[in-house]
């Protein structure tokens, strides 16, 4: 995809090593910024420096002590107050406190979007949470006033010079330089006096590494860091004054006013009631940093494997699950683009008598993107199961005074694999976007001679009528895929709250582009919890820069069996099977699964099961005869392991009536909640290539079952009846629901003898029904949702996509959704009951 020329974030991004020419004098500073193309920074004097910070530390000293003894006294009046003030009245306090405050969230990406440098636009910079879109939410002044109040500034030190990054990045504000001398900002002291204090590295033997290792500041830093605290200090306690008008100033610290316990904070929660990662990403620069959080990205990258895990098994079991992520898929190719050339032409694939080819890429596409999401957020799931192990094991060796112990390269192995990641799934966005039926007007494709050439680039039509929403979600999502890694957590943040406070927003993204870019923001939520690990984060881009050959190899040698997946999907033969074999088109994939179980309708769903399973057993012979022996990858362990099969049985008539003619018939089940027999199923092709020999020989010499003439080796249990365990115990928990909770059981685990007819199910019901059960729920971004299980012998979480851009889950996906919680927890319909009144 390709918008306009842009390199502007060329500049955020980390840069080279300094210099390493041993004849260069280091201690020239002006020598030194030449030799390594760097512009000469402003210098300063140590005597200028030191009197700029003894007066804004007292400063900041006398204030914060101020504030600190107001919030003792009065934080949960203050709250009260502030709470039932107008926004009208809110807004006059916060501007007589601070005039001119910027307008909008984020507003340094505001200014650096619009190329505004100058000094109007510097606050904007230094105190980007400084804006009325945020303050004025009845609870995030409050949240600030109780981090910045009650402690120590140090705490804020790194994050405050963090939150100038786009400031620096764009020179809209110039660091000073001092050479040779550090400042003290970070944790050293719990000293207020002595915060910001000066050390020559020839006093300290420690002083040089403590800045190489970004533990503490070089002197331009501080200042930054000492100007920003200083005036958010004062803004803060002149918003008390005026919220408290009514008290003296005078007394608003007296001992008339005894001292009085903190009040609790309020949860992240977002307007529905409900945790949300993008309301504690808007909240984070208010209240104390976060420290690395290791539960919060297993719990997303476990339940985001899990997911991938049930995509693999569901394009293998569902024949219309299979032909819908076909479909959508191809909605979502490039090659529909019309040419632009002026006269629209179609692309050769689309021609007459190409259409298998055609048919032939979208479903090794489809297929390799499953497979290749299961192994990523498989191994990022692994590592971070390790990084947790780790970091309980050297708990006690983990101090901001020291540097990390071993497991410091199990996080920067960590890193390197989720930012890998990244450019992945941004590849995968960046195609789907300007072909997604919503934004396919705004794009055209770039002729190609070669008729079977995937390689396209899409151009954005300069005559395409745009309007400042238009203009503006391009941009965001043109910068996103171009320059994601620069400023993935911010970019994804814009386009969160443009998706959640525009409904003509949420219009232009289709289904299939929410849920890239909600597996895109959880590897945003992954990064942003390492880049918020004070101190040490400020040195793993410097760190990584050290390691990155070592880990370049590691990655290399971890993921040479997906390229082999890869090229063995690419395989010619394999892609003209596969277009014979999984070719949606001519129904033959119809499956009536709402419909009553009549002998024509069972006959339609084990005729499409047995075409779907007809598929996977060519391509799964396939891949393993290019690709052999895989150890250790997900896909193997997922498709050599038994799995809970749906398949419809054989129809069989009832007796017949006393006048001679039969009842209806019906379909054999062992289940009569899903009227469907459950196998324990493998991969046969994926099995023979990882069982040991004398395994085979017993295989060989297993009874095979009767199939009716027809193949269908995904359903094959005799032969490692002996070698398997069922997945599920036949003890499954029972729960009470009220009728409302029933309704959406019931639609999801569809029963036709229950249920007379299958319906949608609205998304705030389905929230509600796993809520009365014990999940807490949590919304991620994009679509995604996140479901917690509480008080339940349940440990692992659950994601679901939100339906985009309606509000209701379709029959199908309703039913798709039942189908991963019974695999998940062994839930079926009999699982719910009516709570007795």
């Amino acid at each position: 995809m390709e918008l306009r020329p842009n390199n502007r974030f060329d500049r955020l991004r980390p840069g080279a090593a300094a210099n390493d020419d041993p004849n260069l004098d280091q201690s020239d500073p002006v020598a030194f910024f030449k030799a390594i193309g760097c512009p000469i920074p402003k210098m300063m004097s140590l005597a200028d420096v030191r009197r700029e910070v003894a007066v804004r530390s007292c400063e900041i000293f006398i204030t914060y002590q101020t504030l600190h003894e107001i919030l003792q006294r009065h934080e949960a009046l203050i709250e009260k107050h502030w709470s039932k003030k107008s926004r009208q009245q809110r807004l006059k306090i916060l501007l007589s406190a601070w005039p001119n405050m910027a307008a909008m969230h984020h507003p340094d990406f505001e200014a650096f979007v619009c190329h505004n440098k100058g000094s109007k636009y510097r606050d904007s910079y230094v105190w980007p949470y400084i804006n009325q879109e945020d303050l004025l939410n009845t609870k995030t002044l409050p949240l600030l006033l109780n981090a910045r109040g009650r402690h120590h500034p140090s705490n804020f030190a790194a994050m405050d010079f963090n939150a100038t990054h786009i400031g620096r990045a764009s020179k809209a504000i110039r660091i000073i330089f001092l050479h040779k001398h550090t400042m003290i900002m970070n944790g050293l002291t719990e000293n207020i006096s002595d915060y910001g204090i000066l050390v020559a590295w020839s006093e300290h033997p420690d002083a040089f590494d403590w800045v190489a290792k970004r533990k503490q500041c070089i002197p331009g830093e501080g200042l930054i860091i000492l100007e920003a605290q200083e005036r958010l200090l004062t803004f803060l306690l002149e918003c008390c004054k005026h919220i408290l008008h009514d008290i003296p100033k005078s007394n608003l610290t007296s001992e008339s006013f005894p001292v009085l316990p903190e009040p609790p904070l309020k949860p992240e929660n977002d307007i529905s009631g409900f945790e949300s990662l993008s309301v504690m990403a808007e909240e984070a620069p208010y209240r104390v940093p976060a420290q690395l959080d290791l539960r919060i990205i297993e719990s997303l990258l476990a339940a985001k494997a899990s997911a991938a895990d049930d995509h693999v098994w569901a394009l293998r079991e569902d024949p219309d699950y299979f032909s819908r992520t076909l479909h959508e898929a191809r909605d979502h190719r490039q090659e529909i683009l019309k040419d632009c050339n002026g006269n629209g032409n179609a692309h050769p694939l689309l021609g007459h008598g190409q259409s298998k080819v055609f048919w032939a890429h979208i479903i090794v596409s489809v297929v390799s993107k499953a497979y290749l999401d299961l192994e990523l957020f498989s191994e990022l799931n692994s590592q971070a199961k390790k990084l947790a192990s780790l970091q309980r094991q050297y708990a006690s060796d983990i101090l901001p005074s020291r540097d990390l112990p071993e497991y410091l390269n199990a996080l920067l192995r960590f890193r390197y694999y989720l930012n890998h990641g990244a450019k992945e799934q941004l590849s995968n966005l960046k195609c789907a976007l300007v072909a997604s039926p919503p934004l396919r007007k705004y794009f055209a494709r770039q002729s190609s001679p070669n008729a079977d050439s995937t390689n396209i680039v899409a151009l954005l039509k300069l005559d395409a009528r745009k309007g400042k929403v238009e203009e503006r979600l391009l941009w965001l999502l043109h910068t996103l895929c171009e320059d994601g890694p620069a400023l993935l957590f911010v970019l994804v943040d814009e386009l969160e709250k443009m998706l959640q406070t525009d409904t003509k927003v949420r219009g232009m993204l289709s289904s299939y582009v929410t849920t890239l870019f909600g597996d895109i923001s959880i590897i945003s939520q992954c990064l942003h919890q390492l880049g918020i690990y004070y101190p040490w984060a400020g040195s793993f881009d410097a760190e990584l820069v050290k390691r990155g050959d070592r880990f370049g190899q590691d990655h290399a040698e971890r993921t040479k069996p997906w390229a082999l997946i890869l090229t063995g999907l690419r395989d010619a033969s394999l892609l003209n099977r596969a277009a014979i074999l999984g070719e949606p088109s001519g129904g033959k994939f119809t499956y009536p699964i709402e419909k009553r179980h009549t002998k024509e309708n069972v006959e339609a769903l084990r005729t499409a099961e047995s075409h779907l399973d007809d598929f996977w057993a060519a391509m799964d012979q396939a891949v393993v005869a290019k690709t052999g022996n895989l150890g250790g990858i997900a896909v193997r362990d997922l498709l050599s392991q038994p799995r809970i099969l749906h398949r419809t049985p054989e129809w069989v008539a009832l007796t017949k009536r006393s006048c001679g003619q039969p009842t209806e018939g019906k379909s054999k089940t062992g289940d009569a909640d899903s009227h469907f027999s459950h196998h324990s199923s493998y991969s046969s092709s994926w099995v023979e290539s990882t069982l040991p020999s004398e395994s085979l020989d017993v295989l060989q010499h297993k009874t095979k079952p009767k199939t009716r003439g027809k193949p269908n080796p995904s359903t094959s249990i005799t032969a490692v009846e002996n070698l398997i365990q069922p997945t599920h115990s036949d003890l499954q928990p029972t729960f009470s629901v009220d009728a409302h909770a029933l309704r959406v059981f019931r639609i999801i685990f569809f029963n036709p003898d229950v249920t007379s007819l299958p319906g949608e199910v609205a998304w705030n019901d389905f929230v509600h029904a796993m809520s009365s059960i014990g999940f807490v729920a949590m919304k991620l971004y994009g679509s995604v949702w996140q479901f917690q299980p509480t008080g339940l012998d349940i440990q692992r979480s659950i994601q679901f996509h939100e339906p985009h851009p309606r509000g209701k889950l379709p029959f199908r996906v309703a039913r798709f959704y039942g189908r991963r919680l019974n695999r998940a927890y062994g839930w079926v319909g009999g699982t719910f009951s009516l709570t007795e009144k």
